[in-house]
This record gives C-alpha cells, sequence and structure tokens, in this order.
C-alpha cells in the first residue's frame, strides 16, 4: 500500500501566506548561505549519476527568431506536411546533440 500523499495546486493562484509564514521566509532570505547546514545531504558520487534520469517535464523554452534558409530547403520541410518549424527544431537539435558529443 502507497502513503504517498499528493495534491494539486494552483500556480497562478497560490495559497495566501500567513504573517508568521512570511516572517519565516524573510528572515531564510537574509541568512547567508555559510549559516546553511547541509551536511545531512549525500555526496553526488558515481553511484549516484549512473541511476540518474532525464527530467520528463523539461521543455526548452522557445525563442521566435528569423532565419535565412534555401528556399528548396524549406519546400522540402514543407513538403513533409503541418509542422515544418517542429521538423526543423528537430534536425536542429539532433545537429547540435551530435556536435556536442564529438571531442574538438
Amino acid at each position: 500500500m502507497s502513503k504517498i500523499v499528493t495534491y494539486k495546486m494552483d500556480l497562478s493562484n497560490p495559497p495566501v501566506l500567513s504573517e508568521e509564514q512570511k516572517a519565516r521566509l524573510e528572515a531564510l532570505a537574509k541568512r547567508p548561505d555559510s549559516e546553511i547546514d547541509c551536511s545531512d545531504i549525500p555526496k553526488l558520487d558515481e553511484n549516484f549519476w549512473k541511476n540518474a534520469v532525464k527530467n520528463p517535464f523539461y521543455k526548452p523554452t522557445k525563442q521566435v527568431t528569423t532565419i535565412r534558409i534555401d528556399s528548396d530547403v524549406m519546400q522540402w520541410l514543407k513538403a513533409q506536411g503541418k509542422g515544418y518549424q517542429t521538423r526543423m527544431n528537430k534536425i536542429l537539435r539532433q545537429a547540435m546533440l551530435e556536435d556536442l558529443k564529438s571531442p574538438h
């Protein structure tokens, strides 16, 4: 039997903080990092990274831009149906990841 408790919160309408909660947050914000006790946090060794997984909820932000590409390339992208910008992004992402893998 799972004892995991989940709840949903509307991030556009968060609950109102009490004065005590506000005061505690303000006191924490004023504290220097040197006063934070991190001794109970385990070191991130090789075993940790062996089991790490990519965040399934990560979605890169999009940036609006204007580019100049050859007309035959644009025709080829559009000829494959709707979503040519998404396809273009996917092709560029693959090229970027391959470039990042290769030593320079």
